[in-house]
C-alpha cells in the first residue's frame, strides 16, 4: 500500500466511536446492553453487599503473610520479659496458715463478749477477719514488735532498678512522700515517722489468701529477705491473735463494772413505777383489755382513719383524672385500654391517602368521597369512644367521693366515744409503759450481769495457728517460667493484632483471587516480582527466566480470550501510573512476534510516554503528529530493532490529547494498522483522572487491565473498571504484575502455581519459605 495520510473519516461502524451516554437514560449504565454492562451492575451490587462471612483460611493467609512481623513482635516481647525477669529484685514469700472459727472452745456462751452464732458459714465474719489482718493498727503493732531500724528499712524498701524506673513515671508519689516527711519534720516526731514507715512496709508486703471451701486463711508476706519474710509472717499471725484476745477481755471487764451500776438505778425505777400504776388504776377504776394499752374504740378509730386516708387519696386521683378528662386531655391509661388510638391511626392513614390522592383527583371524585366518608365515620367512632372514656372517669370519681363521705361519717361517730375512754386512760397508759420499760431493762441487765460474771475468767480463742512460716528456699517472684509464658502469650496476641491491623488497613489488590472477587475479571497471568538486583531488561532478554515465561503464559491466555484468538487491536492500560502497563505492552508485542506475527506497538500515552525510553529511540514524529494530520502513517512508524515489531511513539506532547484521540483518525489508524499488521498493541494511559483510556478502549477490540500486586487500591481498580465499562470497552481480562508469592501469605499453593511453573529450568534460584 502506498504511503498516504490518514483520511478525515475512515469507514467503520459507529459502535467503534467513543460511547456517549443517552440523556433519556438518565446518564447511567442502565441503557447499555451487553456483558460489560451486566458486569458493571454486578460490580456495583457487590460493593453494596455486606460481607459478614468468616473465612478462616483468609485469616490464616494473613498470618502467614505477616509472619515476620508476628515473629519479630513475639521475640521482642519475650526478650523484654526475660530482661525484666533477670534484672528485677528477687522477692521471697513466707506463709502462715490460720484457722478462723466463728466460735472458739466455749465453756459458757456470752453474746457480745465471745463469738456467738450458729457456727455456720458466715462470709461477712470471714471478710471482717481478712480486713482486720490487713488493718493499719495491726501493721503498726507488728512493726513495733519487730523493732526495725533505719538500715533495715532502707534495705527492705529498696525497689530495685525497675522500681526506681517506674518511680520516675510517678512524680506525684514522690511528692506525696516528701510532703509527709516535711509534716513529720515539723512535728519533730522522728520515731513516729519511722514507725509509720515500718508499718507501711508491713502493709505493702502483706497479703491474705483465703483457702477455698474452708475456714483456713494463708497469710503471705513478701520481701527481698527470706529471713525477714518468715519473721514478719509469724509476727502478723501472733499479733492478730493477741489483739483479738485483748479486745475480748477488755470488753468483758468494762461490761461487768458498767452493769453493776445500771442494775441499782433500774431496780429503784421499776419499783416506783409499779407502785404508781397500781394506785392510779384503783383511783380511776380502769381495766384496759385493748392491744398495746388502747381501747376498742381507739383501735377502730385508728383503722377508720387509715381507711379514710386511702379513700381521700383515691378520690384526689379520681378528681384529677376527671378534671383532665373535662379539659379535653384524656388519661393515657384509659386511652391505651380503648380503641381511640387504633382509630386515630386509621384516620391518619386515610387522611394521608386522601391528601395524596387529592393531588390527582378532585374532592367530588367517587373514590375521594368514599375516603371522606370513611374519615367522617372514624371521627364519629373516636367521639363515641372518647365520650365513653370520659363517662368512665366521671363514674370512678363519683364512687371515690361517696366512699370518702361514708368513712368521714363513721369516724365522727367513733371520735366522741374514743375521746372519753382515752381521756381517762392517758395517765394509766403512761404509767404502764414506764413499768414495762423498766422491767425489760432490769431483766436484761440482770441476765447480762450474771453471764459476764460467770465468763469473766474464761479464755476462749477462735483463732489458731496451723502452720507457722518457715524461711523460703527459693524466690517467689519474678518467675522466669511465668514471665516467659506471659511474654509469649502477650507477644503472640500483639503480633497477631498488629498483623490484622496492618492487613485490614491495606486496601490493595494482592492476589489473583482478590481480582476475581473484587473486580469479577479473569486473571490472564501473574507476573512475578523481580529481585532488588534484577532488571526488567535482563529478565526480559532471558527467555528461560520466570519473568519471560510469565508473559508467554499471558500470550497463550490471550489466544483463548476471544473466538478468533488474540484480539487484532489490544489496549494495555491500568488504573494509575507505574503499574507495568508499558512493560507489559512491549513484552506481549515481542512474544507475538516470536509466533511469526507482524505487530505494531503504539505508545498512546500522550501525557507521560515512556516507551521511547525503554527502546532508546528518539521522539521526532509520533502518534500526536499522525492524529493531528501532520504526517503520514508510514512516516510515524519506526523499526524497533526486533524482527516483526514496529512502533509508533507518542510524539510531541499535545495540549489536548483527549480531543486528538476522540477524532475519527484514531479509527482510521486502527483500520490501516490491522490491514498491514497482524496485531496492533496500544500502550495506553492510566484510566483514572483522564479521558484518554476510555476513548481508546471504545475503539479497540480488547482491553487488558494491568494491576500492580500490593500497590493498586481496590477502589481505584473498581473505579477504573467502571469507567472502562461505561465506555463500552471489551475487557478481555486482567494481568497481575509484581507478584511476590513468598510475601503474599498464601503459602505453598500460589508459590507452586505462579513461581515454580515459571521457574522450571530457570538458572536463577527462586526459593520458598
Amino acid at each position: 500500500m502506498t504511503d498516504e495520510r490518514l483520511p478525515a473519516g475512515a469507514p467503520g461502524d459507529d459502535s467503534r466511536l467513543p460511547a456517549r451516554l443517552d440523556p433519556q437514560a438518565g446518564g447511567s449504565l442502565a441503557h447499555l446492553r451487553g456483558p460489560g454492562t451486566a458486569l458493571a451492575l454486578e460490580l456495583q451490587e457487590e460493593q453494596r453487599r455486606d460481607e459478614d462471612e468468616i473465612d478462616l483460611l483468609a485469616y490464616w493467609h494473613i498470618l502467614v503473610k505477616r509472619r515476620r512481623l508476628i515473629i519479630g513482635v513475639l521475640a521482642g516481647v519475650v526478650a523484654l520479659a526475660l530482661l525484666v525477669t533477670l534484672l528485677a529484685t528477687p522477692i521471697y514469700r513466707a506463709s502462715t496458715v490460720l484457722q478462723l472459727e466463728k466460735e472458739g472452745v466455749q465453756v459458757v456462751q456470752v453474746n457480745g463478749i465471745q463469738p456467738g452464732g450458729d457456727g455456720g458459714w458466715d462470709p461477712e465474719f470471714l471478710q471482717t477477719q481478712y480486713e482486720l489482718i490487713q488493718s493499719r493498727a495491726l501493721a503498726e503493732r507488728v512493726a513495733n514488735e519487730l523493732d526495725l531500724d533505719e538500715a533495715a528499712l532502707a534495705r527492705l524498701s529498696d525497689p530495685g532498678w525497675l522500681g526506681r524506673l517506674l518511680g520516675l513515671l510517678q512524680p506525684k508519689g514522690k511528692q506525696d512522700v516528701g510532703k509527709g516527711s516535711a509534716r513529720a519534720a515539723v512535728r519533730g516526731d522522728a520515731a513516729q515517722q519511722q514507725l509509720r514507715q515500718a508499718a507501711g512496709l508491713i502493709s505493702a508486703g502483706l497479703s491474705v489468701e483465703p483457702i477455698r471451701n474452708s475456714r483456713l486463711v494463708r497469710i503471705n508476706f513478701d520481701s527481698p529477705s527470706p529471713q525477714f519474710s518468715a519473721r514478719a509472717a509469724n509476727a502478723v499471725a501472733e499479733g492478730y491473735i493477741a489483739s483479738g484476745l485483748e479486745r475480748r477481755f477488755g470488753a468483758s471487764s468494762y461490761a461487768k463494772t458498767y452493769l453493776e451500776e445500771q442494775l441499782k438505778l433500774t431496780r429503784a425505777k421499776l419499783e416506783d413505777s409499779e407502785r404508781k400504776l397500781v394506785q392510779f388504776a384503783q383511783q380511776e377504776n380502769l381495766v384496759n383489755t385493748g392491744e398495746q394499752g388502747q381501747s376498742l374504740a381507739a383501735q377502730n378509730l385508728t383503722q377508720l382513719n387509715a381507711a379514710l386516708a386511702t379513700a381521700q387519696d383515691q378520690r384526689i386521683r379520681a378528681e384529677a383524672r376527671w378534671q383532665q378528662a373535662s379539659g379535653g386531655a384524656m388519661p393515657a391509661d384509659m386511652i391505651g385500654n380503648s380503641n381511640i388510638r387504633p382509630l386515630q391511626q386509621q384516620k391518619g392513614q386515610l387522611q394521608a391517602q386522601y391528601q395524596l390522592k387529592l393531588q390527582t383527583f378532585k374532592p367530588d371524585y367517587p373514590e375521594m368521597l368514599q375516603l371522606k366518608n370513611q374519615i367522617d365515620e372514624l371521627d364519629r367512632q373516636i367521639a363515641r369512644e372518647t365520650a365513653g372514656v370520659r363517662a368512665s372517669v366521671k363514674a370512678e370519681y363519683d364512687a371515690a367521693a361517696r366512699q370518702e363521705r361514708m368513712l368521714m361519717g363513721q369516724i365522727a361517730a367513733l371520735r366522741t366515744q374514743a375521746l372519753d375512754v382515752d381521756g381517762r386512760s392517758i395517765q394509766y397508759n403512761i404509767l404502764k409503759r414506764e413499768v414495762d420499760t423498766n422491767r425489760q431493762l432490769y431483766d436484761g441487765l440482770l441476765q447480762r450481769y450474771k453471764e459476764v460474771g460467770v465468763a469473766g475468767d474464761v479464755r476462749a480463742n477462735n483463732i489458731s495457728i496451723i502452720d507457722r512460716a518457715e524461711v523460703p528456699g527459693g524466690r517467689f517472684k519474678p518467675s522466669l517460667f511465668l514471665n516467659l509464658a506471659i511474654g509469649l502469650l502477650l507477644g503472640g496476641v500483639l503480633g497477631v493484632l498488629l498483623a490484622f491491623l496492618l492487613e485490614f488497613l491495606d486496601d490493595t489488590l494482592k492476589t489473583p483471587e482478590d481480582i476475581e472477587h473484587k473486580l469479577k475479571l479473569p486473571v490472564l497471568g501473574v507476573i512475578p516480582k523481580l529481585g532488588p538486583k534484577d532488571s526488567v531488561v535482563a529478565a526480559a532478554a532471558n527467555p528461560q527466566s520466570s519473568f519471560s515465561e510469565a508473559y508467554r503464559s499471558v500470550r497463550t491466555a490471550l489466544q483463548f480470550a476471544t473466538d478468533h484468538g488474540v484480539p487484532r487491536t489490544l489496549l494495555v492500560t491500568s488504573s494509575g501510573p507505574g503499574e507495568g502497563k508499558s512493560t507489559t505492552a512491549l513484552a506481549l508485542a515481542r512474544n507475538l512476534t516470536q509466533l511469526g506475527k507482524r505487530v505494531l506497538l503504539v505508545d498512546a500515552d500522550l501525557r507521560n510516554p515512556s516507551l521511547h525510553k525503554t527502546l532508546g529511540m528518539k521522539v521526532d514524529v509520533g502518534l500526536s503528529n499522525l492524529l493531528a494530520g501532520a504526517c503520514s502513517f508510514t512516516a510515524a512508524v519506526q523499526p524497533s530493532g526486533d524482527e516483526g515489531l514496529q512502533v509508533i511513539l507518542a510524539g510531541p506532547l499535545p495540549p489536548n490529547p483527549a480531543e486528538l484521540l476522540s477524532g475519527s483518525k484514531l479509527v482510521s489508524l486502527l483500520t490501516i494498522g490491522t490491514e498491514r499488521y497482524d496485531h496492533v498493541i496500544i500502550d495506553g494511559p492510566p484510566v483514572l483522572g483522564l479521558a484518554d483510556a476510555p476513548i481508546l478502549s471504545n475503539a479497540i477490540d480488547g482491553t487488558l487491565l494491568v494491576v500492580n500486586s500490593g500497590k493498586t487500591k481496590i477502589s481505584a481498580a473498581q473505579s477504573a473498571l467502571k469507567r472502562l465499562l461505561t465506555a463500552r470497552a471489551r475487557i478481555v481480562g486482567c494481568l497481575l504484575t509484581k507478584y511476590d508469592a513468598r510475601t503474599a501469605g498464601y503459602g505453598y499453593g500460589y508459590g507452586y502455581r505462579y513461581e515454580s511453573y515459571y521457574a522450571y529450568g530457570d538458572k536463577p534460584k527462586l526459593t520458598r519459605d
